[in-house]
């Protein structure tokens, strides 16, 4: 049985189509995908993020255990700042990407993949070997985002915090709504906008103030679907499809992250001779140059060869063209290399291109 968030009904009041995602029954879409997706990109959307899970690990040696979970250097997380990291297994395979946000000095919370809450906690507790709290705080919390280039102005008449002054990958803790909130300007989409956790019994009266905040500019409710082609577009990667536990931060082009001079993490020793050996495929962003939708699953061919499969794909709401990622040799991966999507049996041309597929100027 699908569990479902405080919003469930909420969303079914708005004519929903719901479906199961993580484990989690969640609205696909309310209007429509294409829609939602132009929703976000001109004006603003709304989203129930409320099946994403939050760990909290505090203690006076958080910091250490962190550190040994995280790639990332988490000490570098000022007080207030989030941090996007991945949990690594010994094999340098990925665990999951998660967000941390640094609460206090001894106090760390982290935001993680719906399907994965169980997984992430008893990993983080088998290698916390009693040094930190860590606790699942899923059950305590509604996620609620609120996206795109209106999103700033429509949640600022709810709430007395100055979010102009809030940067990217920084919260503040205040009233929404009249409701406890930590409000970060983080989200998932490519634009603006800001991620609201709140006590879960209040999700529904902050969902509703929001739609009404943001009414004349014409914000709407947005489901999975346009979520997806939204975080596509931006490049964003999805834990299951793009990235999981046999594939490495280094393939998965997200070196930037890693850390190597921290002591010790999970993982650094089997990263550190990938990257000393090398990598046998990479992910790279592809462009259709002839007509296709890439889905995830198809075959990438080079010069007559299969080569690798599409793992994200979709058809560009923005672009107009259909995108998508995928793992190839690094051989096949330079910008500008031409490959071929194999749809329904056809190759159609598509090129290697630079990430993000769109971006706002």
């Amino acid at each position: 049985m699908p569990k479902r968030t405080p919003l469930y009904d909420t969303h079914r009041a708005l004519g929903a189509r719901m479906t199961e995602f993580g484990g989690w029954e969640m609205p696909v879409q309310y209007a429509g995908i294409l829609a939602e997706h132009q929703a976000v990109r001109t004006r603003a959307g709304l989203f129930d993020l409320s099946h994403m899970g939050e760990i909290e690990v505090a203690g006076a040696r958080a910091l250490e255990v962190c550190q040994e979970l995280v790639v990332t250097d988490a000490a570098l997380a000022r007080l207030g700042q989030a941090q996007y990291s991945v949990l690594c297994y010994p094999e340098g395979g990925i665990v999951d990407d998660v967000i941390g946000y640094r609460t206090a000095e001894d106090h760390y919370l982290f935001c993680v993949n719906a399907a994965n809450i169980a997984k992430d906690c008893d990993w983080m507790v088998t290698h916390n070997r009693g040094r930190a709290d860590i606790i699942n705080r899923s059950d305590e919390y509604a996620l609620i985002a609120v996206q795109g280039p209106q999103a700033c102005a429509i949640l600022q008449r709810l709430t007395a915090l100055d979010l102009a002054r809030v940067r990217r990958y920084w919260f503040v803790a205040g009233a929404v709504a009249g409701v406890s909130a930590l409000v970060a300007r983080t989200g998932y989409t490519g634009e603006d906008g800001f991620e609201l956790f709140v006590p879960a019994q209040s999700g529904t009266a902050v969902w509703a103030a929001c739609l009404e905040a943001g009414r004349d500019e014409g914000i709407v409710p947005v489901g999975l679907g346009a979520r997806d082609t939204l975080r596509l577009e931006a490049g964003y990667l999805l834990y299951g499809n793009d990235i999981d536990a046999q594939t490495t931060p280094l393939e998965a082009g997200l070196q930037r992250l890693v850390k190597f001079g921290k002591e010790k993490f999970l993982g650094r020793e089997a990263l550190l001779w990938q990257q000393a050996s090398g990598i046998a495929r990479q992910l790279v962003g592809l462009k259709m140059e002839e007509p296709g939708i890439p889905r995830h699953g198809y075959g990438l061919w080079h010069e007559g060869r299969s080569v690798g499969r599409v793992t994200s794909g979709t058809q560009s709401p923005s672009l107009g063209v259909g995108i998508a990622l995928g793992y190839v040799p690094p051989a096949c991966a330079p910008v500008g290399t031409e490959l071929a999507v194999e749809i329904r049996g056809r190759h159609a041309r598509a090129r290697v291109v630079a990430r993000p597929f769109f971006r706002r100027q």
